[in-house]
């Protein structure tokens, strides 16, 4: 199971949110690049960096801070926030992210989603499915649909998408573990690559997804909460 820690970028600081609610932003570090880093030292391979900036505006805005780290670090990255048309998509990969997350315009703009999915191919474009009571919810979490998370993620199985991140915004940020139950339901029922995302708290917890069979985790409060340390985060990876 690939272990993905998470940046949330708001005018170019790291902060973290608590369910999606940008009046809870706490400020973590005012230098992603060097959180990075941090990350890298420890073995991570990967990041998930996220421009809230960008979803609440609709249109990347964080794009130099995804560039310094993919210059400056040998972390992949994945993408997401504000990626809404051609152009942010191609801002994206022309700043060195190794794939990006599209939520909300796959949930709103389907046909241009599946143009991506096709253009870049399936390992490069992830389907972001953020839930709220098993409902997609897009704009930032702003905007609950009435679309079932599972259908959304099956219906879009089908068209070819192979990478799923699925968050549950009612753990998000929360530190009282992850959806599990969520996680079983659509690996039963599904042959996709699920990255869960939200709640995630300690060493238990990543166990419990790795048996699930989880493809990945994306951890974020945690480590900056102190509740997982990198070093143990090091020892997990290699066990």
């Amino acid at each position: 199971m690939r272990i993905i820690p998470a940046i949330d970028i708001i005018n170019g600081k790291c902060v973290r949110l608590t369910k999606g609610d940008y009046r809870t932003q706490k400020t973590y570090h005012d230098n992603p690049l060097d959180v990075a880093r941090e990350f890298a030292d420890h073995g991570i391979r990967y990041l998930h960096l996220v421009d809230l900036d960008g979803a609440r505006s609709k249109h990347i805005v964080n794009h130099r801070v995804l560039r310094q780290i993919t210059s400056g670090t040998s972390l992949q990255v994945d993408f997401g926030g504000g990626i809404k048309s051609d152009e942010d998509v191609q801002i994206a990969f022309d700043n060195g992210a190794a794939q990006i997350t599209g939520g909300s315009v796959a949930q709103q703009q389907p046909e241009l989603f599946l143009q991506w999915l096709k253009r870049y191919g399936p390992e490069r474009i992830i389907l972001g499915a953020d839930s709220h009571h098993r409902k997609i919810a897009t704009l930032g979490w702003q905007k609950e649909s009435e679309e079932h998370v599972i259908d959304f993620i099956t219906a879009y199985e089908q068209k070819g998408v192979r990478y799923v991140i699925c968050t549950d915004i009612s753990k998000d940020g929360m530190l009282q573990g992850p959806s599990e139950e969520l996680y079983r339901e659509i690996i039963a029922t599904s042959g996709i690559r699920l990255i869960a995302s939200g709640g995630i708290t300690s060493l238990a917890d990543l166990q419990k997804l790795r048996t699930i069979g989880c493809e990945g985790a994306i951890i974020g409060k945690a480590i900056y909460e102190g509740y997982i340390r990198l070093n143990d985060l090091q020892a997990f990876i290699e066990s």
